[in-house]
């Protein structure tokens, strides 16, 4: 039997969007405000959303107990999956000795914080993201920025605000090529018009985490590498998405905008160091005795392993190609598919939040599919990259064990944190409750514009992705921005490049970036110290689509 969603369970449109936020509010408030474990109020917050789902949705068990089910197993693979290797490969370098040793070859190029701060979560993580996404970028940089002096806290918040410019293309594309999915527009179009969007903010996110680490005088020393870092980064975001479209924007973004810093630090230097500024080690001096004996060889080695793997995991022909490996009497090997039982094709969503069914045009119930690509996945590739560093970091397989079970350990609590809040958005979104919220702000009118970039960034606070925010919200912005008589490319495109905002917000990343910095339990901190900047950073976003949608010159820019 299919279950459709009701989006105004009460006959009120105000006490069920009341309602519906209720899951929300509690793990928010907890998390931000509250003295609760995080575990604990991302266990919380899904028996909240547990009983709106059954008491207030009215959606039948099965269903809310199969939407769990899906959401546990997701935050577990590939999120989970991502998150283990990535601080496996990180440990490893630690007790080789190689990241002290990175430090300092960094302290020698580049010993101002700023320019590491800049290089590293804004460059080197937008190369990330391209190839990755789903995590890595900010679990491998704020372990990277710990490890070179910053503060745990510090190196969290800064690290999921520079991850806002590449996230709307995502790991190649696929945000984007998710969203033509959903909404039946064509793909390179939106690839168009999200390059004429996102790239004005690529070029001022180097400028913001700076000022957001120490402030106007600070971010006014750097100038340069801010501006060389953001203009050749949107330059080409923009470029490659209008020209090429969608698939390899953020990875070549990212490798110019390396490039073009690396190259601008041969001929100038800042000259007002920061206090905190990385001191260059005296090469005769004696190891302290808490540093790892470093082990010869280049200490950048095992993350220019991890960056080829990566990029090399990443290719649709490559991926492609371990997805469909085939075993005699195994035909799904590489990436076998598991129906969700109770959810899976048993919920349909229902008009305004998908057009009008027809005879020719049925609404299909929604899938849930649980794709077990083992070998595709981000996470295997990362921890190929760590085993391949193995080789010139010289472990032997019982200290990898060792060390690989010891990584387990530390993250079981962020583990089981990430599984119940993929758990909640799943219920989330299954119920009806997440469309709830988007329609309280689409029946918004001449102010659409505004509100619907909001809506994209509301969907990534509650699912974690872009990707997913596309899913929820994307069919919605095309049927709205069509009866409001508005480009759909405007409104879908927006939802994708409001939605990178709330990437810094949603409570996935901030754990994320909690195991890498080593500070689980501090998600509040994390998140009191990046919402303002979200905040900040979609009300631009929302001003500057509002501007397109109505002021002549800018609308221009609008694919139709």
């Amino acid at each position: 039997m299919i279950w459709p969603q009701d989006y105004n369970p009460f006959g009120n449109a105000a006490l069920s969007t009341i309602v519906a936020a209720i899951p929300v509010v509690v793990l928010l408030g907890l998390v931000a405000l509250g003295h609760v474990r995080t575990w604990l109020a991302a266990l919380l917050g899904l028996g909240a959303a547990f009983a709106v789902a059954t008491l207030a949705f009215r959606m039948p068990l099965g269903a809310v107990v199969g939407a769990t089910a899906y959401g546990t197993a997701y935050g577990l693979f590939p999120i989970g999956w991502i998150v283990l290797n990535v601080m496996f490969l990180h440990a490893l370098t630690v007790k080789s000795g190689r990241f002290d040793a990175l430090r300092t070859r960094l302290a020698c190029i580049a010993p101002d914080p700023r320019v590491q701060l800049i290089l590293v979560a804004f460059c080197f993580g937008g190369f990330i993201e391209g190839s990755a996404g789903f995590g890595a970028p900010v679990a491998i940089t704020a372990a990277m920025l710990m490890q070179l002096g910053f503060k745990p806290i510090e190196a969290s918040a800064l690290t999921l605000i520079a991850n806002t410019a590449p996230v709307a293309f995502g790991s190649v594309g696929i945000p984007i090529t998710t969203l033509a999915q959903v909404t039946g527009l064509d793909v390179f179009k939106l690839s168009q018009m999200a390059g004429r969007q996102l790239p004005l903010f690529s070029l001022i996110v180097p400028f913001w985490i700076v000022w957001a680490w120490g402030g106007f005088r600070a971010m006014r020393g750097v100038w340069p590498v801010a501006l060389v870092a953001g203009l050749s980064f949107s330059i080409v975001q923009a470029l490659v998405s209008n020209f090429h479209g969608p698939l390899l924007v953020d990875t070549a973004a990212g490798l110019a905008s390396i490039a073009a810093v690396m190259g601008l630090l041969r001929f100038w230097k800042p000259r007002d160091l920061p206090a905190t500024a990385t001191a260059v080690p005296d090469a005769a001096a004696e190891p302290t005795p808490t540093t790892a004996p470093v082990r010869p060889g280049n200490p950048w080695t095992p993350w220019i392993i991890l960056a080829v793997v990566l990029f090399v995991w990443g290719l649709p022909p490559v991926k492609n190609a371990m997805d469909r490996l085939a075993l005699p009497g195994i035909e799904h090997f590489g990436a076998p598919k598991f129906a969700v039982p109770g959810i899976h094709e048993r919920v349909t969503r229902v008009p305004p939040v998908v057009e009008t069914p027809t005879a020719d045009k049925p609404t299909k119930p929604e899938a849930a599919e649980f794709k077990a690509n083992w070998i595709s996945a981000s996470g295997t590739g990362i921890l190929v990259a760590a085993l391949l560093s193995t080789a010139v970091l010289g472990f032997r397989p019982r200290e990898l064990a060792s060390i690989y079970l010891g990584t387990l350990r530390r993250v079981r609590p962020s583990l089981l944190t990430i599984a119940a809040m993929l758990a909640l958005g799943n219920v989330t979104k299954y119920s009806g409750a997440d469309a709830t919220l988007g329609l309280a702000l689409a029946n918004t009118g001449v102010w659409y514009p505004f509100f619907g970039t909001m809506l994209g960034w509301l969907g990534v606070a509650l699912t974690g992705s872009d990707t997913a925010s596309n899913v929820l919200f994307g069919s919605l912005q095309k049927i709205t921005a069509t009866q409001l008589g508005l480009s759909p490319y405007l409104m879908a495109a927006a939802n994708s490049v409001g939605g990178v905002m709330g990437k810094m917000i949603d409570a996935q990343s901030i754990v994320v970036a909690s195991v890498a910095t080593g500070i689980h339990g501090a998600e509040g901190k994390i998140l009191r110290r990046v919402f303002l900047h979200s905040l900040a950073l979609v009300v631009l976003v929302g001003i500057y689509v509002t501007l397109q949608a109505r002021w002549p010159l800018l609308a221009r820019l609008v694919v139709r």
